[in-house]
């Protein structure tokens, strides 16, 4: 059993003293430890190393106790493991040398054996456990899969994905092909994740909302609601999209156990265009992160407060921040475990 299990307990809607906290993006970029490890590894070498990756995960749950640990990987691992070469560029970010643009490129990219493929995911999963020791819960993440395809399309980051949307719109057939290959490949990889001991599962729709609402509807929450589908009888599933508001109806309904919102939509926002039903999960700005420790306390307790302590988990809108003060990260946490109505 789980020493620390308020975060599972927010999950399920029960009751609690005050929210869980933890941050994405909490195993990383602003902690000088791994920056460390950072100067001897390049990334996918820490993300396919399992005993790198364990490391990482519970860095930050040693320095600040959190009560949520989330396994250090990446989201790209997929389209590795699906063979579409993805690289990771200093100071540029990934890139994919061989996009999909074409039922040719769509022909080579495979639904793969997960322990063949990702196992060493599965290895840093059992690794983490150990270190963890049942003190709180781990989660397990993967990205939508339409956010998938915005990288497997653009073969980088983009502001826009304008080629991911445009081979959406002119060539839908190959792109659902591809989307359902995604799929049915972040299904077993997830599906293994929690075999492997992952206590809830995350899905990134990180691009989300460089959709329509009604192209949301065709390109990306179906593939999601196939997730949710997948997993939500053997583990609890919370579904985030950024910039996503206006999905926040259908995912309150998904069957997720918990819905992230960002930044942008108001704790009242959100309540209100999720029915009060569901747990949700956010949404302080991360750059608000650089205000004085002073100001972010405050802050945090006016978002609980919005938010109401029951159903929610405390957490920032998107990633945090690689420039974000250690005192400033430390505040935030501290500012959600010592709330009191």
């Amino acid at each position: 059993m789980i020493k620390n299990d308020l975060f599972l307990r927010a999950l399920k809607g029960e009751t609690v003293d005050r929210p869980p906290v933890w941050m994405m993006r909490q195993a990383g970029r602003y902690l000088p430890e791994f920056m460390e490890l950072r100067k001897k590894y390049d990334f996918f070498t820490r993300c396919q190393t399992p005993e790198l990756a364990s490391e990482i995960t519970v860095q930050p749950i040693r320095r600040y106790g959190m009560d949520a640990a989330i396994l250090f990987s990446d989201i790209l691992v997929i389209p590795q493991a699906m063979d579409i070469e993805v690289e990771m560029k200093p100071n540029f970010g990934p890139y994919l040398p061989n996009p999909i643009r074409n039922k040719e490129d769509l022909d080579k990219v495979i639904v793969p054996n997960i322990e063949d493929t990702l196992g060493y995911v599965l290895d840093a999963i059992t690794m983490t456990k150990e270190k963890l020791n049942n003190e709180i819960p781990l989660i397990g993440f993967a990205g939508s899969p339409w956010t998938i395809l915005c990288y497997c399309v653009e073969g980088q980051g983009s502001k826009s994905f304008d080629k991911a949307r445009g081979f959406c719109f002119t060539q839908p057939e190959l792109a659902h092909q591809l989307l359902q290959k995604i799929t049915d490949t972040t299904i077993a990889y997830l599906k293994a994740k929690v075999k492997a001991g992952v206590n809830a599962v995350q899905v990134f729709d990180s691009w989300g909302g460089m959709l329509s609402p009604q192209d949301y509807q065709e390109f990306s929450w179906p593939y999601i609601q196939q997730i949710v589908d997948a997993l939500k009888d053997e583990s609890p599933v919370i579904v985030f999209g950024k910039g996503c508001w206006f999905a926040l109806k259908e995912m309150a309904v998904s069957g997720a156990s918990a819905v992230g919102v960002d930044w942008t939509c108001s704790p009242r926002n959100a309540r209100y265009l999720t029915g009060g039903k569901v747990t949700l999960q956010g949404n302080f700005d991360p750059a608000r992160l650089l205000s004085p420790p002073d100001k972010i306390k405050s802050m945090v307790h006016q978002m609980i407060r919005e938010f109401g302590k029951d159903k929610y988990v405390a957490n920032l809108g998107h990633g945090i921040l690689p420039n974000i003060p250690l005192e400033n990260a430390k505040a935030f946490v501290d500012a959600v475990k010592e709330y009191q109505e």
